[in-house]
């Protein structure tokens, strides 16, 4: 009698866990984006959010929780239930550099979250104002050597940092860096002339960008961007010099794997749509599909990246 109760007992608890993922989302749903509103992440996660609505019926709700590099926002989502309800928006900071940047994180993006799915993969962007008299990225380097400890670079999160650091142990040229909490405020030091140059991404700076306020000089993708034929890849001056990462959606770990197997079918299918694969585009994102298998390699790989760049960079763990 005893193993027959224990047999139906297990067996309501996997009907009702099967149950609950069948009908998810049944009530809104929570994006929490780790940095402020108007950066790249933020952007992206509003308009798969709004895919999200499109299919599912329900609200996803974009919370910003900026601070701490990210990790603000990513507690937050370590400490809500695992049931699919609160998602992360997923970067190559928070999932990976951080585990060099930091001495000691109060999550292991390792074993905590799972990746369901990115939005692809992407570079940064060398970017000055467009009234400048930086005109290349020989007219910057030539200043920061003969004017050592006069150029200020800022920088929001490890796709700020990592490559002005790397760009100067590569060329043995040094600037100084001054940090910012959100990418809005780096980029108005750097039009109002308090710092020289920063390194962003095409989807936060492509305001900017079309607005003609500001000059590309690199990319650190590993060959030049077919929408900037003219713009040097960073490579071409250090062999080797590549810092790209992705964006995504993550779950806490323990999330009900049916529910993890939606989210990867809403991004997939989300980054395709036509709304969403036009903006891509235009941020410089290549879209990819990926299985929840793929995304769980993209998290390690890139994760293992990240540590080397940070360690390359000689950036000292805080």
């Amino acid at each position: 009698m005893r193993r027959r109760s224990f047999a139906a007992g297990l067996g309501s608890i996997v009907w009702a866990s099967s149950a609950r993922a069948d009908t998810w989302p049944s009530k809104p749903v929570r994006v929490v984006v780790p940095f402020a509103p108007g950066g790249s992440g933020d952007i992206t996660a509003r308009l798969i959010g709004r895919y999200m609505e499109e299919q599912t019926g329900q609200s996803f709700i974009v919370d910003n929780r900026p601070g701490a590099n990210g990790i603000i926002g990513t507690m937050n989502v370590r400490q809500a239930a695992a049931d699919g309800y609160t998602l992360l928006l997923a970067t190559t900071t928070v999932l990976g550099a951080n585990l060099a940047l930091y001495k000691s994180l109060p999550y292991d993006p390792r074993t905590d979250f799972q990746l369901v799915g990115t939005f692809g993969s992407g570079g940064t962007l060398l970017v000055v104002p467009q009234d400048s008299p930086f005109k290349t990225l020989q007219d910057l380097l030539a200043y920061a050597k003969a004017n050592p400890g006069k150029l200020f670079y800022g920088h929001f999160n490890s796709s700020s940092l990592v490559p002005a650091e790397l760009m100067a142990d590569c060329t043995k040229l040094s600037w100084t860096g001054v940090a910012y909490k959100q990418v809005g405020n780096a980029t108005s030091d750097l039009l109002g002339g308090q710092i020289q140059f920063v390194f962003i991404d095409n989807t936060a700076a492509h305001a900017l960008l079309s607005a003609g306020k500001l000059r590309v000089l690199a990319v650190t993708r590993p060959q030049r961007d077919a929408t900037r034929p003219d713009v040097p890849a960073m490579s071409e001056m250090c062999a080797g010099f590549e810092v790209t990462g992705y964006l995504g959606i993550a779950v806490r770990t323990g999330t009900p794997q049916e529910i993890a197997r939606r989210l990867n079918q809403l991004v997939n299918d989300g980054i395709f749509s036509p709304e969403m694969n036009k903006r891509l585009a235009e941020f410089g994102t290549v879209p990819e599909r990926l299985t929840l298998e793929q995304a769980a390699a993209v998290q390690k790989i890139q994760a293992e990246k990240w540590i080397a760049y940070v360690k390359i960079a000689k950036i000292e763990p805080q």
